[in-house]
């Protein structure tokens, strides 16, 4: 029998490793299908025992905190036949050596989509018009003496270029946002979307990240953290924006050079950013921490897929992988190595 091979004894429920806390219904139906080993204090999993996790689990569900690499899948048992990721990005495990392994992979595509797209328009928002420093004004114990004409002015975004960085599923709900706040939609991705998509959006494709990126009044990151787009916004891209420029990034913190960016805004070269993810979480770069008390940058805790809907749906399609496959079926978000 090869190792993919599913072969489970009949009325025996598959051990199924959950290493965070998930929604109170979605480990309900766990405990029902799956002979579920749950984390009810939620507090991370060290590598060690992620490590003692794979030698007995037929299943193993991490999330984003949880580093599956090269050295952990080596202690798996012959049993663990399917890592099912909660979440979309699978930038936390080495899916090659799963594969190579014989471990299937899947993640949950498509339901974070509109969540992730709504928290990258509020910081759209946010950053230029001032969001943070005009309600630390009133929350802050500080003497606010009143409206005046030129006080707290910031950035209208009407009218302006917004420049997307991958433009997949939640790219392009970013931009159905953006041009309804009257963006022009601009974007670079590995090739262009389908003509008909294009039109809807009325979007402006651009070949060169670099040519783009000069042009943009502002930029979104919006496309996956592979080992191609490591620092994809390196030094020498970020100096190509103007000193007006907004950034954003909803997507991965690792795509960007955060060094860089914090050392921009220090200077004066970037007007602002808006980060939700950062390069080394959970900590957080203390340079980006002293701009946004500056008013410089807004912070935000890894909160864009953070909804109650969007956390039951990730959970049931973890679900559905998981039965799919037990049941001797490919399951229908099957991560491939070729795909990333």
């Amino acid at each position: 029998m090869r190792r993919g091979d599913v072969q489970m004894p009949k009325n025996k429920k598959p051990v199924v490793v959950v290493t965070r806390k998930l929604p109170d219904s979605i480990e309900l139906r766990m405990r029902e299908l799956f002979d579920a080993r749950l984390n009810p204090d939620d507090k991370p999993m060290t590598h060690h025992e992620l490590a003692e996790a794979v030698k007995t689990a037929d299943v193993l569900v991490p999330t984003v905190t949880d580093r599956i690499d090269a050295s952990v899948l080596s202690k798996a048992g012959e049993q663990l036949k399917l890592i099912a990721n909660f979440g979309n990005g699978v930038d936390n495990i080495d899916v090659a050596t799963a594969v190579q392994r014989g471990i299937t992979v899947t993640n949950t595509p498509g339901v974070l989509t509109e969540d992730t797209a709504d928290m990258t328009m509020a910081l759209i928002l946010a950053v230029p018009r001032r969001l943070a420093e005009g309600s630390n004004v009133l929350t802050a114990d500080k003497d606010w003496t009143g409206w005046s004409p030129t006080w707290m002015l910031g950035h209208r975004i009407w009218g302006k270029r917004l420049g997307i960085i991958g433009m997949g599923r939640i790219g392009q709900a970013v931009a159905r946002r953006a041009r309804a706040f009257g963006l022009q939609i601009h974007y670079h991705n590995r090739r262009k979307v389908a003509p008909k998509i294009e039109e809807e959006l009325d979007a402006t494709y651009w070949e060169s990240l670099d040519q783009m990126l000069a042009r943009m009044d502002i930029v979104s990151v919006n496309c996956p953290h592979t080992p191609a787009t490591y620092h994809l916004l390196s030094a020498r891209r970020l100096k190509m924006l103007r000193p007006e420029a907004f950034i954003v990034n909803t997507s991965r913190g690792e795509v960007i050079d955060e060094n860089a960016l914090a050392r921009m805004l220090e200077a004066g070269e970037l007007a602002g950013a808006g980060l939700d993810v950062f390069e080394h979480e959970p900590s957080v770069n203390p340079k980006l921490l002293k701009l946004a008390r500056a008013g410089k940058v807004v912070l935000l805790p890894h909160m864009g897929s953070a909804t109650i809907e969007g956390r039951v749906d990730m959970g049931e399609k973890v679900i559905i992988n998981i039965k799919t496959f037990m049941d001797g079926h490919k399951p229908p978000d099957r991560v491939l190595p070729s795909m990333l």
